[in-house]
């Protein structure tokens, strides 16, 4: 099951030059996309959303250190390596199972959209196309993507609930950025933010 969905997606590619290539596009960017989401929110943001920053990138780090520890005790070869696939770009024939794009994606979203929902809806309707461009491309299965989604989940779950720990450690970072001179600044002067985005 778990390879005709593959097929079922996989065929679509190198006959749709359009679809092709916003498919390329998303998988190669995901990451520096959403790197660029965060560093917006960390220089315009006030505190509470600086604060998400870091634990976004918290979650995004513990979940790739999960996929390597899995990529070394369960390792499934790349659906290029085993099958026929319509390969639209090259790539190392690493561990497949789970896929470090995804999981860095859904883990960067879920965190966000924990505490600040527009945004969070945004960067996670763009972690559902980055899974899919995976599959696509043919770079990943399906259940490597889920894999991912689930790992995801998981970590941004227990980062969210570990965050009252996490904030003298986000704050700390904070206070260390504000003391730098000429760079964007947004100081709450008020109580919590935390309804602004919700």
């Amino acid at each position: 099951m778990n390879y005709n969905l593959f097929k079922s997606i996989n065929q679509l590619a190198g006959h749709h030059p359009l679809l092709d290539g916003l498919m390329v596009v998303v998988t190669n960017n995901a990451l520096i996309i959403y790197a660029i989401v965060l560093l917006l929110i960390w220089l315009f943001g006030k505190n509470y959303y600086k604060q998400t920053v870091v634990y976004a990138t918290i979650t995004g780090a513990l979940g790739l250190f999960i996929n390597f520890v899995i990529g070394h005790i369960y390792f499934e070869s790349r659906p290029f390596v085993a099958h026929k696939v319509n390969l639209l770009l090259t790539h190392t024939a690493d561990a497949s199972f789970p896929s470090d794009h995804t999981t860095g994606a859904f883990a960067l979203a879920l965190a966000v959209l924990f505490v600040h929902r527009k945004i969070g809806l945004g960067m996670l309707l763009f972690a559902f196309l980055t899974g899919f461009s995976r599959i696509y491309v043919g770079h990943h299965y399906p259940l490597d993507i889920l894999g991912s989604i689930v790992i995801s989940f998981f970590i941004s779950i227990i980062v969210y609930k570990l965050s009252p720990f996490l904030e003298p450690i986000a704050n700390t970072i904070i206070n260390l950025y504000n003391r730098i001179p000429f760079v964007p600044k947004n100081i709450e002067t008020t109580g919590n933010t935390n309804s602004l985005d919700k």
